[in-house]
Parts: C-alpha cells; structure tokens; sequence
C-alpha cells in the first residue's frame, strides 16, 4: 500500500478548487484534476474513495481553515456587538485572500454535493460563534428568533458583499464593511 504525501494532497486540494472554479463540477474529472495536480490519476485514490469524496473533503477542509482563521484571538469574554464585529471582519478577510476557496465553498454548497456534507460536521468547527450569538440570544442582546433567520441575517451579507459576480463594484475598505455591519446589527438586535 503507498503512503499518503502531504505535498500531493496539498497539490490535489489546489487543483480540485482550480479546476472546479474554472470548470464546473461535472467537467472537473479525476484525471483533470490529476494532471493539473501533477500527480497520476490513480494516486488520487490513495487519498479518496471516489470524486465525490475527493470534493466533499475539499469542502470540508475549507470549512476548517475558515473556521481557524476566523476564530483566531477570538476573545468571548467581548461584549457580543464587539465579538460578532470581530468575525464579521475576520470573515471579510478570510474571504478577500483566500478568494478561490470561497468561490469553491460558495459553488458547492449550492450544488448536489452539499447534502453529502454532515452539517453538524461543518457546525462544530464555528461552535464559539454560534455560542456568541446564543448568549445574545440568553442575555436579551439578540432578537430571539428562529436560527436560521438571524444567520441568513448575519452571515448572509458578507457572501453576497465578498462575492464580486454579485456586487461587482463594491469596495471592501473598513468603512463599507463597518457600515454593512452596522446595518446587520441593527436587523439583529433587541
């Protein structure tokens, strides 16, 4: 049995978000992605079952890089106005440099691969900021209303703000992305 390399499975990570991005899903085979990773088509297999697992854990593994890069230095103990505003704007940055990720992120979970996600896997790795807003909620700082509604509300605006094919011209300076926060706060809170 061959070993796994981590140099060939960083390789194959970047060019199943290239192709994906470039290609669409359905075009984007296992040997494209092979060749663009410059590895062969059957070293693939020794990281993943099949294509659909090769995309799923490319989903994932972006999910947890984000979820690191967001919560780094986070700090709980913030009023949760300030904690949210730390994330919003570590999200913003998370998704200004690592563009191709979230275009890759964004496409899959609006495609049929998504329902092979367990999304209890991808909720547990941004626990702490479901927990921040969840003691808004406890501490009548937050709307108590359904869930999904106050994250739609939340996290909604900065993928359609980040997303340069939805807001081609807009400026992801400071102050729009403070005014846009200010603006989801306001739909939020108490």
């Amino acid at each position: 049995m061959r070993t796994k390399n981590d140099i060939k499975q960083k390789a194959l990570f970047e060019a199943t978000i290239k192709l994906v991005n470039e290609i669409g899903f359905a075009s984007s085979s296992v040997s494209k992605i092979a060749k663009e990773a410059g590895i062969s088509p059957a070293t693939i297999y020794v990281y993943y079952k099949n294509k659909e697992d090769l995309l799923v854990s490319t989903y994932i593994e972006i999910k947890r890089n984000m979820s690191k890069a967001i919560q780094k230095d986070f700090d709980d103990s913030l009023p949760i106005r300030d904690g949210l505003k730390n994330i919003w704007f570590k999200i913003f940055e998370y998704v200004s440099t690592h563009s191709a990720y979230f275009q890759y992120a964004e496409q899959f979970s609006n495609s049929p691969y998504s329902s092979l996600v367990d999304k209890q896997e991808i909720e547990k790795y941004f626990d702490p900021m479901i927990q921040v807003i969840i003691k808004g909620i406890e501490q009548k700082i937050i709307k108590n209303v359904n869930f999904e509604i106050l994250t739609a509300f939340i996290f909604y605006p900065i993928i359609a703000l980040s997303n340069p094919r939805i807001c081609q011209d807009f400026d992801l300076s400071d102050e729009n992305i403070e005014t846009a926060f200010k603006l989801a706060w306001d739909a939020i809170r108490f």
